[in-house]
């Protein structure tokens, strides 16, 4: 139990709290790599900490693993938070790269090679 003048930390909260209740969001999960960032839109005064404090450590780019380390929370939470943060505009996800979308590795290497050999 916490005292007069003492913050109640997040980790005090239990997960399903924190959430109220819901195990998911309005949409897909968000893949732990995704990078998210504020969104610059000015938070309303009613928002409950946890909300506060994602908006916070997101001020420069993070993934949802990161963010979630930073709350010690589990991520499962934290995607949950992060898409109610994203549907309200106050956050701005980056998908991951899908592995179809990334350079191939033999022809970056074949380049190089032939750049190299004209030096």
């Amino acid at each position: 139990m916490t005292g007069p003048g003492e913050e109640r930390t997040t980790a005090a909260v239990r997960p399903y709290v924190i959430t109220g209740g819901r195990a998911g969001s309005s949409r897909d999960a968000l893949p732990l790599e995704t990078l998210v960032m504020v969104s610059g839109s000015t938070l309303p005064p009613t928002l409950q900490p946890e909300y506060r404090r994602i908006a916070h450590f997101c001020r420069g780019l993070l993934s949802v693993a990161e963010v979630a380390a930073h709350l010690g929370q589990p991520p499962a939470v934290v995607q949950v938070l992060l898409a109610d943060l994203i549907d309200w505009g106050h956050i701005v996800a980056r998908p991951p790269i899908r592995a179809a979308e990334r350079a191939d590795m033999d022809l970056l290497r074949k380049v190089l090679n032939g750049l190299e050999s004209k030096l």
